[in-house]
């Protein structure tokens, strides 16, 4: 298991990025915090409940339906895990 407390926000978006590459077949290189993850990365509403799931299983920490539903960017990912480990602090 992950253990977010311990991750600065750049290694939690480089594993948020590695994640990302490795579920979606998507290129490392063209990633970045500003990349939407609807319209740059196609990821559809079903990959984005994929992904919520594996960040549950890989964390232990859920993250709330109202918070998934503002995520767009891979920066907002990170944000929303980094306030995880804020809650859990």
């Amino acid at each position: 298991m992950v253990n977010l407390k311990e991750m600065s926000k750049d290694q939690l978006q480089a594993w948020v990025v590695d994640l990302l590459a490795e579920m979606f077949e998507l290129e490392k290189s063209e990633l970045s915090a500003d990349s939407n993850l609807y319209a740059d990365l196609d990821i559809d509403s079903i990959d984005a409940v994929d992904l919520a799931v594996k960040l549950k299983q890989l964390t232990g920490q859920r993250l709330q339906p109202e918070v998934f539903k503002t995520i767009r960017t891979i920066g907002d990912v990170v944000e929303a895990l980094a306030g995880k480990t804020e809650q859990v602090a």
